[in-house]
């Protein structure tokens, strides 16, 4: 039935602080930046693989009501949205150490596992972010 996942959503808090960690640290480029009036549809992505895209979605209206929207915003300062983005990257290691140049929050070292050597970081929001580098 399906062929692709093309977009996923994670919300944050502010998009523009959202641009300048996801573009301007990770290192992701803007797919989309498109003001809708009743919502900026904001999407990011890894550089040449423009057919996988996250949308930073602020919470709020059309989707959700005022209290609603206050309540996943403390949620996702928690970090309990309970949603993860997870990259992969040729060099574990040395894109953790240059993130940490980049004063990039993190919430594990480089370790290895089973499938190849990961770490965790947060984005300024809560948000639960992991890249691997998969065991050859």
């Amino acid at each position: 039935m399906f062929n692709a996942i093309t977009q996923s959503q994670i919300y944050v808090l502010d998009q523009d602080e959202a641009i300048d960690f996801y573009v301007g640290k990770l290192g992701l480029e803007i797919t989309a930046d498109v003001d809708m009036g009743f919502m900026r549809w904001l999407t990011v992505g890894v550089p040449g693989h423009p057919e996988r895209q996250i949308l930073l979605e602020k919470p709020g209206a059309p989707a959700m009501s005022e209290e609603t929207a206050e309540q996943v915003r403390e949620l996702v300062t928690k970090g309990a949205m309970g949603g993860w983005l997870i990259l992969t990257t040729d060099d574990c290691r040395k894109t953790y150490e240059t993130l940490l140049e980049k004063e990039v929050e993190f919430t594990e070292e480089p370790t290895e596992r089973p499938y190849g050597i990961d770490c965790g970081l947060r984005d300024p929001f809560g948000n639960r972010i992991r890249f691997t580098q998969p065991k050859a």
